[in-house]
């Protein structure tokens, strides 16, 4: 195995950003991205601590971090680690506070050799056995002692590379220990939590989940209108944590399904902060849906250092790029559990739980009012937008009748922001036995189009929106928690209020900060550029 290369400012650049305002609000912190040397695509979810300090942050979905000024006074350097990459350390004084800092981190070039692992038989396991053995060993790898960690949690929408009702906290979480079933016994304290305003808001998504009218869903499944507490949501998704109890899907409950649920293969080795970790995919696929996802386990103490899942539906959107895992079905969930280890136990490193869900918003185009003249035989429709020629001009897009007899259409007329139906020319003789009834409703009802159905139907605007039809926009909903610093041995305070795990995390819970509260930040990711 080739070991990690270090060294300092080594294969950074710096590169202004589109606007310096994004830093007027952030001159406390220095800011830097994380890209893969060769591909130049950003480093997710990567390791960025400051050594010896017991303090870090993981990068966002756009490679970036930002790291608190104060560390480059004292002289600071950073550590970088991601899994398949060469780990870089840098100092912190030669980053620059008032630019994007590029940082370019080395792909392993060395593949790890197969590492063959022996037991008392001397046999090569296999893929399914690495896995098993990994779960066997949870109560060995991960405390079952108290302790807490400290970090930094989120929730938002995304959208067309955009960050939407961004909300944000820096709590501590007191967990009982692996022994202990977690949503039961662990307890959290809030140190500051609130909207970001400097991101976009769009109160439709960020509504709850509507099953009655179908505002917002998510498709093929279904999640009550807040689901309890959003931080509660994330955890039970922490299928490590959670081994011994139902978690998600095929998943199960880890300990005694996701070996009878999957099918199982080995992937090419990997690295992490210089220990070798087996790779095995897993995979299930069913007619509605299927699920991929791959494990990393330690081959030194067999712990579980990583673990990926992907739910995905049937439907598939040819119009889309291809996932992550070479198709192009849509996905229903994904989540990534990192753990790192810490004094020989493992904890938590970061969870990402992301969803996607699909709003309903009213039609971009429609009829603004409806005009009928009966001794003139047409029917007048007005538009909010331009209307497109082609579809206007259609006979068959337009359905106008009296008393459930159709009238057959004539001509049409179009304008720019309406379009006047006529009737045949025997509107009056043919379609109505007793005209003194029309007259008659027409007298009692001022407004003559009470009295008809009138339905237009495929015609479109300019910009191509359907008349009447709704808006369906997906999105993708975000819950993350990236751990900043682990409190081995620390017990629950018995004089604190803590967060109320029945109610959203937003909503009036109470705040406690700790005396060094300036000891943690939260990592907002960038906005995007204008």
């Amino acid at each position: 195995m080739k070991k990690s290369k270090r060294g300092y400012a080594i294969g950074f650049v710096f590169v202004f950003l589109f606007s310096f305002g994004v830093f007027a609000q952030q001159q406390e912190y220095i800011a830097g991205k994380l890209l893969d040397s060769i591909s130049q695509e950003p480093l997710v979810f990567a390791n960025v601590r400051i050594k010896d300090r017991a303090l870090g942050i993981i990068t966002n979905v756009d490679g970036s971090f930002k790291i608190p000024l104060i560390y480059k006074e004292y002289g600071d350097i950073i550590e970088i680690s991601s899994m398949g990459y060469l780990t870089k350390e840098l100092l912190i004084s030669d980053l620059q506070q008032d630019k994007l800092n590029i940082i370019l981190i080395e792909p392993s070039a060395i593949e790890l050799q197969e590492a063959i692992v022996r037991g008392k038989r001397k046999r090569n396991l296999n893929a399914k056995q690495i896995v098993q053995k990994a779960i066997d060993e949870i109560p060995r790898n991960y405390p079952s002692k108290s302790f807490s960690t400290i970090g930094y949690y989120r929730d938002y929408q995304f959208k067309d590379e955009e960050y939407l009702n961004l909300n944000e906290a820096i709590l501590e979480v007191f967990d009982q220990g692996f022994d202990q079933y977690d949503d039961t016994t662990f307890e959290t304290r809030l140190f500051n939590y609130g909207l970001n305003k400097n991101f976009k808001q769009d109160s439709i998504a960020r509504a709850a989940y509507d099953y009655k009218s179908m505002r917002k869903i998510i498709k093929k499944a279904h999640l009550d209108p807040y689901g309890g507490n959003e931080f509660r949501i994330l955890r039970i998704h922490d299928a490590i944590r959670n081994y011994e109890v139902g978690s998600y899907d095929f998943i199960g409950t880890l300990k005694t399904d996701l070996i009878e649920n999957h099918h199982f293969l080995r992937s090419r080795d990997f690295s992490s902060e210089n220990e070798a970790l087996y790779a095995v995919k897993f995979w299930e696929i069913k007619p509605n849906y299927s699920a991929h996802g791959m494990i990393y386990i330690s081959k030194i103490d067999f712990a579980i250092h990583k673990l990926e899942y992907t739910m995905y539906g049937k439907k598939r959107n040819r119009e889309a790029k291809k996932n992550k895992h070479g198709h192009r079905q849509n996905v229903i969930f994904d989540i990534v559990t990192d753990y790192s280890k810490h004094h020989g136990k493992m904890y938590l490193n970061y969870i990402s739980f992301q969803n996607s869900f699909e709003v309903t918003k009213p039609p971009k185009f429609k009829i603004d009012s409806i005009f009928i003249n009966a001794p003139r035989r047409y029917c007048m429709l007005y538009f909010n937008k331009p209307v497109d020629s082609t579809s206007a001009l259609r006979a068959k897009n337009y359905h106008i009748a009296f008393k459930q007899r159709k009238f057959d259409v004539d001509k049409i007329e179009l304008f720019q922001d309406s379009v006047r139906v006529y009737a045949v020319r025997d509107f009056e003789n043919a379609t109505f036995k007793d005209k003194e009834e029309l007259d008659s409703l027409i007298i009692l009802q001022r407004d003559p189009s009470t009295l008809f159905d009138v339905r237009v139907s495929n015609v479109k605007d300019v910009d191509g929106n359907v008349v009447n039809e709704p808006v369906i926009e997906n999105y993708r909903q975000f819950r993350e928690f990236f751990v900043q610093r682990v409190m081995r041995n620390s017990r629950v305070p018995l004089d604190m209020l803590f967060m109320d795990k029945r109610e959203p995390i937003f909503k009036d819970q109470p705040i406690a900060k700790p005396d060094n509260f300036d000891d943690y930040w939260m990592n907002t990711p960038l906005k995007k550029a204008n």
